[in-house]
């Protein structure tokens, strides 16, 4: 019994020690990939010819439009990213949007078809740490130092002010 009790404990810091780091790192990752999804989406918006031309060797259909369009949603969303703003909807898209890159590029879509079998070449895509972080941040929220956190705070408080009477 007396072992149980120690394992317990040890948990219960343990889970204390976590609630602490979620917050830091959930925000480390929202700004380190934040800021690669702004930079990759403003690198596709500033060379707009090289993606369209990049994206036809694909064969994704309407090029032109598909690169403003990833190109937007990556500058965008990193943003939105980088303040925490919107993060679950945001999440959401890019991870959707990473989904599409691992299944238009050729080795990529081997590498995410075969991913119970090969995990390497998974791991190894480019688009893995950018769809990593959309799941991570799409099932954990933004965390506390974010855009997200303050005005569900600013909501709280103006809904606990709606119940004070005035006099």
């Amino acid at each position: 019994m007396k072992v149980l009790q120690i394992i317990h404990s040890g948990n219960a810091v343990l889970d204390r020690i976590a609630k602490w780091l979620q917050p830091v790192i959930l925000l480390i990752f929202r700004l380190t990939w934040g800021w690669q999804f702004f930079q990759t989406g403003l690198g596709k918006l500033r060379n707009h010819a090289n993606v369209v031309e990049f994206f036809t060797s694909l064969g994704i259909p309407a090029p032109a439009l598909n690169a403003w369009f990833v190109g937007g949603v990556e500058c965008i969303g990193g943003l939105l990213l980088l303040i925490g703003l919107w993060s679950r909807p945001v999440a959401f898209i890019l991870a959707g949007n990473m989904l599409v890159a691992y299944l238009t590029v050729e080795e990529d879509r081997a590498a995410l078809l075969e991913v119970f079998s090969q995990l390497d070449p998974f791991l190894k895509a480019d688009p893995f740490f950018f769809l990593l972080t959309s799941a991570i941040i799409f099932a954990f929220g933004a965390g506390l130092f974010s855009a997200d956190a303050l005005i569900a705070r600013l909501k709280k408080q103006a809904g606990d002010m709606s119940s004070c009477t005035a006099y």
